[in-house]
């Protein structure tokens, strides 16, 4: 009763809640269960960021205890998501990991709560939550393809639609795998859902929970870009689904086929359909109207943008006033980025703004203004188009404000065209006046000032104005209309002429209604992995350089490309000044989790395994008394495969195994997982991982791997994978002239490295053993000094083969060995100078 009074009477800025707090942690460490799951329903219901940030740990607690019950783990979940969309800071970075470990509980329940929690979490920090990727493509399989689930989890004969639905959404949050396994594991679960969805069931709700499987696994197809086997399977599966009878799956097909157009490099397929999609645009539902409005959007170019264009326009006389505001911006925007005609530039934009009338916003006239202004080739027609408008009986106030700038500005261009003359321009905008707002009036007396120096001949008339508006009520334009009446009676013209000098072209910026309409598609809920203006913002796509248009140039191309201008065809910027987020472009200034598997995190004791299997090509890596990690390899030319085994050598099973890569030297150093471990892995059995390696090129930074798992708690340790450059050398045999004269020709720095240092063992046999291990081809009778070590070798990496040659000189006396390596490539000697002399000076590892 008082976890209900305290839900039910109280809110989370409470006074009373901080006398509870302690009460509420208590029963969070009780033995009972039911106490457990009270405290953390008032939590979730009340708790602030004063509770969440005292019981954070606690309830993180509960998630990760392996005592904890499923239920108990459900509750806690989702009581940490709860807190964390209130304040994201009370969860830890390092807390991570551990979460990321319960997406492997046995209990669906368990593991759809954790991934809802991961979801959030990654939105906001995706490399601390990089490590769910790998899980949710495990666990997906295992579901779609496998059938491992609970048969309590079978909602209307699809299983687990809701698990599935959430791990196919995490998965859009990252950027696509480039393990070829993975993608395989992955492209097997989509293949699975595509064909379960074959056949359209008869039952309602089955329907709806394998639609909305489907669609979201339609959405990561689109989001991954790579398997065309897919896509073409999705495409024609979306040409039906926009057709179809029921209004969801309609408008579900609508938005993954505008998420289609927004990323796919060609429109065509999408075209085939446009009929129905700008059908669309009367559907009897709104949701249905809005998508078809973002699918015509996106999926315009230049080929159908005038077409896409007049049924807009068509259709905005009779559309929602919910959606006339968007419709009005994406109309403008279109225009502006396809129009190649000067005069249907005009035209429609005109006509749009009169057919919208107040659903036009300040950005759109001020954009058609700016554009005018600085394409020399629209002027003439704009300033005769907006005086038509003008001098009509109706006019709407915006298209006076537009015809008040542009004939102030270049109404002299048009002064002897017929019905044009100056004093039918001053007629048009005067007899507007009264009618508009004090903004619109002060705009169209600016406008009579430029006249009063464009347009000498109708000056008396112009002075009247100023004389009559100087007693208006209104302060700002009585003294708008007193200083221009001062300024056009002075006794000489000079500064007249200086003030109403021609406005220059505007500056290059950032398109306003490009920003507006991001602003219109903000993020509500979970964050969009896709938004329908996507494509105005990738790359190639420049927002600044829109202003000055080539009208008689190439059209941008199908797949949203920026027109270039100039005669060097390069954008111009205008010299544009960065904002402060691009100033700060390139600075991390996170906080985020470390990267546990970076060689800064390396477990103790690690070096003996490592060590030991630099020099040879099988071994243990690592071992304790839970684990013991193998690994044997094989190089052939520049690729390598590396096989590590993992046996559990505890009493029990060891859950959620994991294991995570990292690179250092990733553009040198290309890898591909092969296979992954089993998640489970039971007393005395064994998993394994296979790993393939290519040296790209001279690199100089071995991989490490992080293995994490859980044994009552989470155990991990990091480790370093013995891959350096002399893996991937061959031994050579050359007979001594060869050797010398290729020595010769390879000459000294920058491709030489010589050292004399101390060494650890210098007898033959312990030396002998150290440079074979390093691969080279050992050249006895090549150096007069018996005891001299000659070798050669040769480097393999995708980029060329590089030849080594070597000579080490024990100094048996002093025990000082002097190492000289020489090469065809100069950043090659001073690796394997650095490698081998770590060798020399230690004990050979046993």
């Amino acid at each position: 009763m008082g976890y209900l009074a305290v839900t039910l009477f109280l809110h989370e800025q409470h006074e009373l809640l901080h006398l509870v707090v302690n009460s509420i942690r208590k029963d969070l460490a009780d033995y009972n269960e039911l106490n457990n799951c009270l405290a953390l329903h008032a939590i979730a219901n009340v708790g602030g960021r004063e509770m969440g940030e005292a019981l954070a740990l606690d309830v993180h607690r509960l998630l990760i205890s392996p005592t904890s019950k499923p239920f108990v783990k459900k509750k806690a979940a989702l009581t940490l998501l709860r807190l964390y969309r209130k304040v994201p800071s009370i969860v830890q970075p390092e807390w991570s990991e551990r979460i990321i470990a319960i997406m492997d509980d046995p209990d669906m329940g368990v593991a759809l709560s954790v991934t809802s929690l991961v979801m959030t979490l990654a939105q906001d920090d995706p490399d601390a939550y990089k490590g769910s990727y790998i899980k949710a493509v495990q666990r997906l399989r295992k579901v779609v393809v496998d059938h491992e689930y609970s048969g309590d989890y079978v909602y209307y004969k699809v299983p687990c639609p809701w698990l599935q639905v959430k791990f196919l959404r995490l998965l859009q949050y990252f950027q696509p795998s480039e393990d070829e396994y993975i993608r395989q594991l992955l492209r097997d679960s989509l293949q699975a859902i595509l064909d379960n969805a074959m056949e359209m069931p008869k039952n309602v709700q089955q329907n709806n929970a394998q639609n909305a499987v489907l669609f979201e696994a339609i959405n990561l197809i689109i989001h991954l870009d790579t398997e065309q086997d897919l896509m073409v399977q999705i495409s024609s599966k979306l040409g039906k689904f926009i057709g179809s009878r029921e209004t969801n799956v309609r408008y579900l097909g609508l938005e993954a086929m505008t998420h289609l157009a927004v990323r796919t490099e060609t429109l065509d397929p999408i075209k085939k359909h446009q009929d129905i999609i700008i059908g669309s645009l009367r559907d009897r539902d709104i949701t249905v109207r809005r998508q078809g409005l973002d699918l015509l959007y996106s999926m315009c170019d230049a080929t159908n943008s005038q077409k896409i264009v007049h049924e807009l326009l068509k259709y905005l006389q009779s559309a929602d006033y919910a959606i006339r505001e968007e419709m009005v911006l994406k109309i403008a925007i279109l225009t502006e980025k396809y129009a190649a005609d000067p005069q249907w530039y005009v035209d429609i934009s005109m006509r749009l703004i009169a057919m919208a009338g107040d659903h036009v916003s300040d950005e759109v006239w001020q954009r058609v203004i700016q554009i005018v202004t600085n394409n020399d080739e629209l002027q003439v027609y704009a300033a005769q188009n907006i005086l038509k408008y003008c001098q009509a009986d109706t006019c709407h106030e915006t298209l006076v404000k537009i015809g008040s700038y542009i004939l102030g500005e270049f109404g002299h261009l048009i002064a002897d065209n017929k019905g044009c003359s100056p004093i039918e321009q001053f007629a048009a905008l005067q007899a507007k006046f009264n009618a508009t707002s004090p903004n619109t009036r002060a705009m169209i007396l600016s406008a009579f000032v430029k006249f009063v120096n464009l347009f000498p001949e109708i000056k008396p008339q112009l002075l009247q104005a100023f004389k009559n508006y100087s007693h208006t009520l209104d302060s700002e334009l009585q003294q708008r209309a007193c200083e221009y009446l001062a300024l056009a009676t002075m006794p000489t013209d000079d500064l007249l002429r200086t003030v109403c000098d021609e406005m220059p072209p505007f500056p290059e910026r950032a398109s306003a209604l490009l920003s507006r309409l991001d602003k219109k598609h903000g993020p509500t809920g979970d964050k969009r992995t896709w938004s329908v203006s996507a494509k105005d913002g990738a790359p190639g796509v420049d927002r600044n350089a829109t202003l000055k248009r080539n009208f008689s140039g190439a059209l941008p191309s199908a797949n949203g490309a920026a027109t270039v201008n100039g005669a060097n065809g390069t954008h111009t910027n205008g010299g544009a000044v960065k904002s402060p987020a691009d100033e700060l472009a390139g600075l991390d200034l996170s906080s985020g989790a470390p990267n546990m598997a970076s060689a800064s995190h390396l477990s103790p004791d690690w070096e003996p395994g490592y060590n030991r299997l630099l020099l040879q090509p099988e071994g243990v890596l690592y071992e304790d008394v839970q684990i013991q990690v193998g690994l044997r390899s094989e190089y052939r030319s520049e690729v390598g495969c590396v096989i590590l085994y993992f046996m559990n050598k505890s009493s029990a099973p060891i859950q959620s195994f994991t294991t995570t890569l990292d690179n250092r030297s990733s553009e040198k150093l290309k890898m591909d997982v092969r296979s992954l471990p089993d998640t489970t892995v039971h007393s005395g059995a064994q998993t394994q991982q296979m790993i393939m390696l290519e040296a790209k090129g001279i690199f100089d930074k071995p991989p490490t791997i992080r293995i994490s798992y859980m044994a009552g708690s989470l155990q991990a340790l990091t480790l370093q994978l013995p891959v350096l450059l002399h893996k991937y050398m061959d031994a050579a045999v050359l007979s001594a002239d060869d050797f010398f004269k290729r020595w010769k020709q390879i000459g000294g720095a920058p491709r030489e490295s010589q050292k004399i240092f101390q060494g650890y063992n210098l007898s033959t046999e312990n030396t002998r053993k150290i440079v074979s291990g390093f691969k080279w081809g050992i050249l006895d009778g090549v150096d007069p000094n018996a005891r001299n070590f000659v070798g050669a070798t040769v480097l393999h990496t995708s980029g060329g083969k590089f030849g080594c040659l070597m000579r080490l000189e024990p100094n048996q006396e002093n025990k000082m060995y002097r190492l000289t390596i020489r090469a065809t490539d100069e950043s090659v000697p001073p690796l394997l100078m650095a490698a081998m002399e770590d060798r020399l000076t230690q004990p050979y590892p046993s």
